[in-house]
């Protein structure tokens, strides 16, 4: 037997949590670090935020689970809030983003399905794109490293390039029943579609009677400034896979439908265990109390705007490690020069917690509730980083050369 009892499936750094505080986390010997990873876009209200751990606390005391045999008030009620704040008229309440996803595409199918066009199953999706690890979402998300070794893939899915809408349409045809994509990519390096291919991609749909699917697990719940990132597009969905932010670091996710779409999900055809259960319920409702509250996503956009321009004054001083700031709202990245292992350990090794993504990207994830103080720490930790791996000469060096 090896050394560990757990699968050997992740490349762990060697660090352990003990506690957390707002925008902190806290080893066991005290050493504080500051979490601009927000546990990969997930902690969107921070550590320990009181009125999470209340409601959480006040549920855990009077009921954990009862099953989806009966009623469960608190799914209602965060059912009802997300259909009045959203496009969507239906929502299924999962455990996780790839199972939204999963919800998503079985929905898709299902409206083809009942509207007497089973042959319509195959869904377009985009190079880049992550929607997941069950054999459904790997295939969707298209990525060979995520697919190899798990047997032919699950058919059905269809991968153009990123932003390719010209080839998004050539390869719609009689078989096709959806269109697949987030808004802004998170794993594939921070990626945003212009809002003019989003308007286009909903007007391809409208034209072939196809449902189009945005995936927000990572860019929605306040992410981008907005409640969700296709908002900023004018383009609404008629389906779309929610997780992470949502349960602020408890483990729920959904899928939100319109009703036309959700045509085919009747009693029996879908279902869930410990999705929508009363414990995520009444999470999922304290993350709304917070992030609905009047002025919130206001100051996430305007602590957002701090900090891109102190990043964009960072990749100035620093081009041979920073190339570029990429994102939107406090969902940002560094276009890397040198490889983006080697900063997130820099950054790392400043007591800075950051997430890497592809097309050599760092993303900077931090709670929607990082203060300005925190803002202002993580720049100089960030340009510590940047400092300890760049070759370029420093101000005061180019002063004294000059």
């Amino acid at each position: 037997m090896s050394g560990s009892a757990l699968y050997e499936t992740f490349a762990r750094a060697p660090l352990a949590f003990d506690r957390g505080e707002g925008s902190w986390l806290i080893t066991e010997d005290g050493k504080r670090y500051l979490d601009f990873a927000g546990g990969i876009a997930v902690n969107s209200l921070g550590h320990g935020h009181p009125h999470l751990v209340a409601a959480i606390t006040e549920q855990a005391a009077k009921l954990w689970h009862v099953s989806n045999l009966y009623e469960i008030p608190g799914q209602r009620r965060l059912g009802e809030r997300l259909v009045a704040a959203t496009f969507a008229d239906k929502v299924f309440f999962t455990n996780s983003g790839a199972e939204a996803l999963e919800c998503a595409i079985k929905t898709a199918r299902r409206y083809h399905f009942v509207n007497g066009n089973p042959e319509r199953y195959r869904t377009i999706t985009f190079e880049g794109a992550f929607h997941g690890r069950t054999l459904a979402t790997i295939a969707a998300g298209g990525q060979q490293k995520y697919l190899e070794g798990f047997g032919p893939k699950v058919d059905g899915f269809d991968q153009v390039a990123f932003d390719d809408v010209d080839a998004a349409e050539k390869l719609i045809g009689p078989e096709t029943a959806a269109i697949l994509l987030e808004p802004v990519q998170g794993e594939g390096g921070i990626r945003q579609f212009p809002a003019a291919s989003l308007k286009r991609l909903r007007e391809l749909c409208d034209k072939h009677g196809l449902l189009l699917i945005f995936d927000e697990v990572q860019c929605g719940i306040g992410r981008t400034g907005k409640l969700f990132a296709h908002e900023w597009s004018g383009v609404t969905p008629d389906l779309m896979a929610i997780a992470k932010g949502i349960g602020g670091g408890f483990p729920m996710g959904a899928c939100l439908s319109t009703d036309e779409a959700a045509i085919g999900m009747t009693a029996g055809v879908h279902g869930t265990t410990f999705g929508g259960n009363p414990l995520a319920m009444a999470v999922g409702n304290a993350v709304l109390d917070v992030v609905l509250e009047d002025g919130f996503l206001d100051d996430v956009s305007r602590k957002a705007l701090v900090m891109k321009q102190g990043l964009a004054a960072i990749a100035d001083a620093y081009p041979d490690v920073v190339e570029d700031i990429r994102g939107i709202g406090l969902m940002l990245g560094l276009k890397c020069k040198q490889p983006n292992a080697k900063v997130n350990a820099a950054l790392r090794g400043e007591e800075l917690l950051a997430v890497p993504a592809g097309d050599n990207v760092i993303r900077l994830l931090p709670p929607l509730t990082v203060t300005d103080e925190d803002i202002r720490i993580g720049l100089d930790r960030i340009r510590a980083g940047a400092a300890s791996l760049s070759h370029a000469p420093s101000a005061t060096e180019r002063k004294q050369s000059a």
